[in-house]
């Protein structure tokens, strides 16, 4: 993969990806497997509609970028995903062209659709009006070694997972931006199918997302559930829930580690309304502006620390205090936040359910 700070979970790219440059697009190899020359855009796109119908795997070339210049379908860079298909590289790109005017992701999985991506980045979304910056999924989102980098919306700047199933292995999503909520990633209810979005993430990272006008800078997850084990949670930022924001929500974190985030109030996590399981994890050296440096847990909701720590958090580890069992305020602790932190001006209780919205895909 391209180089970029990752967790040390981060591995190396399953190396399925074949360089065929010198081949034509076409079936070669094993049964219902196409590979796609570099760069070969036309070719792409044939190959995900071929697969749309038929299945099959879409194998890019090694060592490339494949570059997109226009929409493909209304503000999707490729073919809507409607079948099962599966697209790998290795230490290969799918991305926006940095200079193409029109607004657009690269990927939309429809409802009964499935997608999976593996060793592959996919960067350069950008789609402010909208949601989901690299790619909105309505169906089931496999991301195996992948990274999501450099994306922007108006919710979910990397990914908006709304009511699918949503899977991450050993996949960093970093340096996103949402102009509203869920910096790096939106998972929430489809509200007309009253269907939650259910998250897993095994391995990985959430990296320097920001969610410049609401919650939620890593992670928003909004009336679903989301569970991450051997996750970093780093260096997002948010008015509320610098690292994850939850809303109505059930959240698991195993052997996770959040730091170094930054919010107005619950710089590490901000859980309202919601549960969250802390197993074997860690929650440390987050800042928030006013409160719940570590933890802020207010209105009706309930945290449960199994082996954890939140520790070395300011101005606090948890807020409101006695709102955590087991998480102390030591009196040394309560130093106030450096003057020099901007975390995204705006309104602090909009949005809240947002990532239950978002203009649909055109």
């Amino acid at each position: 993969m391209k180089s970029l700070v990752r967790s040390g979970a981060l591995t190396a790219a399953l190396g399925v990806g074949l360089s065929i440059a010198v081949l034509p697009a076409g079936p070669a190899g094993a049964a219902g497997e196409t590979h796609v020359r570099c760069n070969d855009i036309a070719a792409l796109k044939a190959a995900i509609t071929n697969a749309n119908t038929s299945g099959g795997r879409i194998t890019l070339a090694a060592h490339c970028t494949y570059t997109l210049t226009a929409p493909d379908h209304r503000d999707n860079g490729l073919p809507e995903i409607t079948g099962n298909v599966t697209v790998s590289g290795r230490d290969t790109t799918i991305r926006r062209a940095p200079g193409a005017t029109p607004d657009f992701r690269i990927f939309h999985v429809a409802i009964g659709g499935a997608l999976t991506l593996q060793s592959l980045e996919v960067s350069g979304g950008n789609v402010p009006d909208s949601a989901g910056g690299a790619i909105w999924s309505n169906g089931t989102l496999n991301l195996a070694d992948v990274i999501i980098k450099g994306n922007r919306a108006g919710t979910g700047g990397g990914v908006y997972n709304l009511g699918g199933q949503f899977r991450l292995d050993r996949t960093t999503v970093a340096h996103n931006t949402a102009l509203r909520n869920g910096g790096g990633i939106a998972n929430g209810r489809n509200a007309l199918l009253d269907r939650p979005g259910t998250m897993t993430m095994k391995g990985g990272a959430l990296l320097g997302n920001r969610a410049h006008n609401d919650n939620g800078g890593g992670l928003e997850n909004v009336r679903s559930t989301a569970s991450l084990d051997s996750v970093t949670v780093s260096g997002n930022t948010a008015l509320h829930g610098g690292g994850i924001n939850q809303f109505g929500a059930t959240l698991h974190l195993t052997s996770t580690t959040v730091r170094n985030n930054i919010a107005v109030s619950g710089a590490g996590l901000s859980n309202e309304f919601s549960t969250a399981t802390l197993t074997r994890s860690l929650v440390t050296r987050n800042t928030a502006i006013t409160a719940g440096g570590g933890i802020f847990s207010g209105n009706s909701a309930q945290v449960t620390l199994t082996g954890s720590a939140v520790v070395h958090n300011t101005p606090d580890n948890c807020s409101p205090e006695g709102s955590v069992p087991g998480c102390a305020n030591p009196a040394d602790n309560a130093t106030p936040p450096s003057s020099n932190l901007s975390p995204p001006a705006g309104n602090s209780s909009a949005g809240k359910n947002s990532a239950e919205t978002g203009k649909a895909p055109e």
